[in-house]
């Protein structure tokens, strides 16, 4: 096997793959990314296309969002999968992937599956990264649950997921008004 050389075009040094349906993608996703961003040289945010689940957001809704939001980083690669994701991975020149905790309960599923991954490709490790003590709490699913009742998650997601949530749940843009003892 040839050692690929510093500046071949196939090189882009330390790839970690983040895979997830980020459905929608949060602060809690963004953190993960930023911080693996000083353990890697680029980050591929693989958006899963998941039959089982209902997604909220369309594969190209989610993928233009992504690429909007991480714009302005590029170490940041979204791209997006179909079936098994070490089929996904075989074509990368990852090692490694990534995934978020938040809880103790996160560990035992992400563990489950990252066991499988490693019996069904040896060579790739994962790599659990808890989440910013500032989101640990925040789920794709709560913020849809939150947005979807009319609440905010402004600070919890990008402004621009806030505002494709409550055009996706036709809510209108709120207008802050203060409660007091006139009312």
């Amino acid at each position: 096997m040839a050692k690929k050389m510093k500046g071949d075009k196939n090189d882009m040094g330390k790839v970690a793959i983040y895979p997830g349906a980020f459905d929608p993608l949060t602060y809690g996703h963004i953190d993960i990314v930023e911080r693996a961003l000083e353990i890697f040289d680029k980050v591929i945010l693989a958006i899963a296309h998941d039959a089982e689940k209902k997604s909220l957001f369309t594969m190209e809704e989610r993928i233009e969002m992504a690429k909007l939001i991480f714009k302005d980083t590029p170490h940041v690669i979204v791209d997006s999968f179909k079936g098994l994701l070490v089929t996904y991975v075989e074509k990368t020149n990852a090692k490694v992937l990534l995934r978020g905790l938040r809880a103790t309960s996160d560990f035992e599923y992400e563990f489950h599956m990252a066991s499988m991954n490693r019996s069904l490709s040896t060579h790739l490790d994962t790599l659990f990264m808890m989440t910013s003590k500032d989101y640990f709490f925040v789920s794709s699913r709560t913020i849809k649950q939150v947005a979807k009742l009319g609440g905010t998650v402004e600070g919890l997601v990008p402004e621009l997921v806030a505002r494709r949530l409550k055009e996706k749940f036709k809510l209108p843009v709120s207008k802050k008004r203060q409660i007091g003892w006139e009312d």
